[in-house]
């Protein structure tokens, strides 16, 4: 298997970074923009899209900070972390993306990242 390539993407949020959290962290706040449907059982989080069903696994969080999660269908260590940066002079709220894709997968899962936090954006009403 070709190893994947980590991407970074930075979006700017209107919005606390307490709530914009619980968007990140909780399977209702991720099922309203991630996902059709989110289930969690302890840090096993199941999304499911169209009827199809995947499971992934929260490896860390910080609250009001970050959440990282791993696909349990991985056969490599790559992750996909939503983190919340608070610029200190502006106060400025901004969410980082990092994931990984196959080199010939990398514009389509940016994009897929961009749609799926401009739906973010709607439910913050951050548009």
């Amino acid at each position: 298997m070709d190893d994947k390539i980590k991407f970074e993407l930075e979006f700017v949020v209107q919005s606390s970074p307490q709530l914009l959290y619980q968007y990140l962290s909780t399977p209702s706040g991720l099922s309203e923009w991630f996902a059709d449907n989110v289930n969690s059982r302890g840090e096993m989080f199941s999304f499911i899209w169209d009827g199809s069903e995947e499971e992934a696994k929260l490896l860390k969080r910080k609250s009001d900070e970050f959440v990282r999660f791993t696909w349990v269908d991985n056969d490599d260590d790559s992750y996909f972390e939503m983190k919340i940066i608070v610029d200190e002079i502006t106060k400025d709220v901004s969410l980082f993306i990092t994931d990984f894709a196959e080199e010939d997968e990398v514009d389509e899962a940016k994009m897929l990242w961009r749609n799926q936090v401009s739906d973010l954006k709607q439910v913050l009403g951050s548009v």
